[in-house]
């Protein structure tokens, strides 16, 4: 790709819990001259914001239709609890399911974990999202389980989290529209994330390569410069006298003359 073929930005989306900035920070700085978009979306809508190109990537939670978005898995979150922080299970370490049966349990109309049995108590009404959930903890109404970033993003002074291992997993990818070709921005970022050096073969070099023609005309400098100095250098050798003495002076005979006979008499 050349200077001109690459576009001028590259949007991001991303969805709650996610946070780009670490990857924003080293595109920017590799990158100067392309500015990097971030476009908020929720979980469920982020698949849609991709396949329908209102972004060029997205930081996604699992699982997205793969005959739509190409994805890469980049790590599992860990489920948490969350709690008033009187409650009674903040004394352990971690949580588990079975420790939850006498609980109501939130389980808001966004929830990101996929339950195959819902632990604890249903409450009468399910909060319609993950922040309703959190302002109903506070009131004492019943607990939520979350990923740990989703507990960090909301967080209240009046309420913790413990871990809960038995509890259902979310995991965060990098998302982009389905192609023959994975645009090369795309590979840029895929790059970053995945810890790719500047000077790696995937990326783009950190200096990009002299174009031809400028070689050709650095070559020919050279070229005439040393022909200059060749020159230079025979020139004076030819107006050195070998052996470093001093060329002769005088008339036509040189410094002959001091070595002349007298005058034959007549």
């Amino acid at each position: 790709m050349t200077g001109s073929d690459i576009p001028s930005s590259f949007r991001l989306a991303y969805v709650p819990g996610v946070t780009p900035t670490k990857w924003v920070r080293v595109w920017r700085e590799r990158l100067p001259d392309t500015s990097l978009d971030l476009v908020q979306a929720t979980a469920a809508e982020a698949p849609g914001l991709l396949a329908g190109g209102g972004a060029d990537a997205g930081l996604v939670r699992l699982p997205v239709d793969r005959s739509v978005l190409s994805a890469i898995p980049l790590y599992t979150e860990t489920t948490v609890v969350v709690i008033p922080k009187d409650h009674v299970a903040t004394a352990a370490e971690e949580v588990s399911l079975a420790e939850l049966s006498d609980e109501i349990v939130l389980h808001p109309l966004d929830d990101l974990l996929d339950w195959e049995t819902l632990p604890g108590r249903p409450a009468v009404e399910r909060p319609a999202t993950t922040a309703d959930a959190i302002e109903l903890v506070a009131a004492g109404v019943g607990v939520l389980l979350v990923p740990q970033s989703l507990a960090r993003l909301h967080h209240r002074k009046d309420l913790t989290y413990r871990p809960v291992p038995e509890a259902p997993e979310s995991r965060v990818a990098l998302s982009w529209p389905e192609a023959e070709t994975t645009p090369d921005l795309v590979e840029e970022f895929i790059g970053i994330v995945r810890g790719r050096t500047v000077n790696s073969t995937r990326g783009r070099a950190a200096t990009p390569p002299r174009p031809a023609k400028d070689k050709a005309k650095a070559k020919d400098k050279a070229r005439d410069k040393s022909k200059r100095a060749g020159a230079g250098g025979a020139g004076g050798a030819r107006n050195k006298p070998a052996g470093g003495r001093k060329p002769p002076s005088g008339g036509r005979d040189g410094g002959r003359s001091g070595k002349r006979g007298k005058p034959r008499g007549r």
